[in-house]
């Protein structure tokens, strides 16, 4: 566009780099893949699609970071028909892949195209969690108030006492507004325009493919086959001007033939009027604002609908929001910052490896079974893997099934076990190396006002600071915070079970908050050496 805004108000891109628009010189051309596009004569999908691939050329984005998703339906046909990625999904699931697409590649421009079957039925409560995460998709939903693809049925849209193959004697459902659904979820982007308003729709896809966020446009499409003329009653060419209603941020809501018709507000309830009749001037209309903080206004508009009310198209609530992946891509910035990068190596274990292990090694019979719902959990456990309860101290019949003998049966404080080093956490990493190394220790304990905050090793001495300067670094930044603990009268078969479980080598004993010792691999492989040998 040559406009120094876009409609509505939204400023244009800056123009691309001299290299770039060299690299990214594309036509609508580009954008038709080699596939027979396969729809009914007349379906107003080809009207969407062509309106796609004529605007996709002026987001100036390469191919290559465009993608598709679809779920299932006549319009789950049009990644194959755009020469870009795409994914023809399941049933209901395009917002899901998306969602989880988006997170993953936050530089990719991502398309969802549903209908209202697949986005309002199986596929309803995706498109709302989409919705409310504001992820940064832009969702384009055929809304043809059937479902085509398998014949006829009513959809979440058909109106109220459709006749159809699924309900001959008319549907008993009210129907969703779409729109309505989109705004109550949330998303900062709700738009509608028609198939046949070739040149409205294609600015609303402009509108909506710069929006970052959750978008949301409905097209009203039409079914040549089976259902026909769904919308014409408002939509013709030779009624539409009087029945529908073309959104302008900033502008009032005007509409008619000879724009003499408008919208005020009746105490809390929309109401058409004609100007210069009983006093009526176009001051005393509503003023339509897409960018409202709050959406009532758009909320409102959305369920305005012919015969009572002309039919809104256009945008109807613009408002920028951190997407999804940003506030994802910020807590991972702000867990690293704390805690540094990850260690694979460092991954826990899976339990039933663990089990396995421990069950030929030392002979341990049975699981611990929860004495509230009788699952069977890994002995040792202290929470129930199925319901949550608390299974320390239990010692029902239910929860007695374990093997508790010598080996694994008694209580941590019974180890021979050093004292643990502590320090506080205003203390240096330095101090906390020269410690281990003075007392020969691979640990030592971190605490804040005598309570427990921390946990710092040999190896966070190794992987975090990597030979870097050692003073003037604060503990609290290299050391693990709110370490896995154990109480003194837990037993040894606990402690294996964390140890193993993630992947530690010293857990703190902890009683109101405050360490009292320390047990390590190496105390609990004495105590079996010591025990089986």
């Amino acid at each position: 566009m040559t406009e120094e805004t876009l409609p509505g108000g939204e400023p244009t891109p800056p123009p691309l780099s001299p290299e770039n628009a060299a690299i990214i010189q594309l036509t609508r051309k580009d954008f038709v893949s080699d596939q027979e596009v396969r729809w009914c004569p007349g379906c107003g999908d080809y009207s969407i699609l062509a309106q796609t691939q004529k605007q996709m050329p002026e987001f100036g984005v390469p191919k290559e970071k465009i993608v598709f998703i679809s779920g299932i339906g006549c319009s789950g046909r049009l990644p194959y028909y755009m020469n870009t990625y795409g994914f023809h999904t399941i049933h209901g699931r395009a917002p899901t892949l998306a969602t989880g697409l988006k997170a993953a590649r936050p530089d990719l421009m991502v398309w969802v195209i549903t209908g209202d079957g697949d986005a309002l039925s199986i596929g309803g409560n995706h498109v709302i969690h989409s919705m409310r995460r504001n992820v940064d998709i832009t969702m384009v939903m055929f809304n043809n108030r059937i479902y085509g693809l398998t014949k006829g049925q009513a959809s979440p849209t058909s109106e109220f006492g459709k006749r159809t193959k699924s309900t001959p004697a008319g549907t008993v459902d009210t129907p969703i507004q779409p729109l309505t659904i989109a705004l109550a979820a949330e998303a900062s982007f709700v738009a509608r325009s028609v198939d046949t308003h070739t040149e409205h729709l294609q600015k609303t896809l402009e509108r909506a493919g710069r929006h970052k966020g959750s978008t949301f446009v409905e097209v009203l499409q039409n079914c040549n086959i089976f259902n026909d003329g769904a919308w014409r009653d408002f939509t013709d060419r030779e009624v539409r001007e009087d029945r529908m209603l073309v959104l302008e941020h900033g502008q009032p809501m005007i509409f008619g033939k000879d724009r003499d018709k408008g919208i005020r507000l009746n105490g809390l309830h929309p109401e058409v009027v004609t100007i210069g009749e009983n006093g009526v001037t176009e001051a005393d209309l509503l003023v339509h604002d897409e960018q409202a903080e709050e959406p009532y206004l758009a909320l409102m508009l959305s369920r305005m609908f012919w015969p009572d009310y002309p039919v809104p198209v256009g945008v109807l609530r613009a408002v920028p929001r951190p997407t999804h992946d940003q506030l994802v891509d910020g807590q991972i910035a702000a867990a690293v910052a704390a805690q540094g990068q990850g260690d694979l190596g460092r991954r826990p274990r899976e339990r039933g490896d663990l089990d396995g292990r421990l069950t030929k090694a030392l002979g341990w019979r049975d699981r611990m079974r929860c004495p509230q719902c009788g699952f069977e959990n890994l002995t040792g456990s202290d929470i129930c893997d199925s319901c949550g309860a608390d299974l320390a101290g239990h010692d029902t019949p239910q929860a007695a099934t374990s093997y508790r003998g010598p080996v694994l049966g008694v209580h941590l404080d019974t180890l021979e076990a050093g004292e643990p080093e502590i320090l506080d956490i205003t203390a240096d990493a330095d101090e906390a190396v020269r410690l281990m190394h003075e007392n020969g220790t691979d640990c030592v304990l971190i605490v804040d006002s005598g309570r427990l905050v921390g946990i710092f090793t040999d190896r966070d001495a190794v992987l975090k600071v990597a030979g870097r300067e050692l003073k003037a670094r604060p503990i609290a930044e290299l050391m693990t915070r709110d370490p896995v603990v154990v109480r003194h009268d837990d037993t040894v078969a606990v402690a294996i079970n964390k140890m193993a479980v993630g992947g530690f080598r010293h857990i703190p004993i902890v009683e109101n908050g405050r360490p009292t010792g320390l047990v390590s691999a190496r105390d609990v492989f004495r105590h079996l050496a010591r025990t089986l040998g």
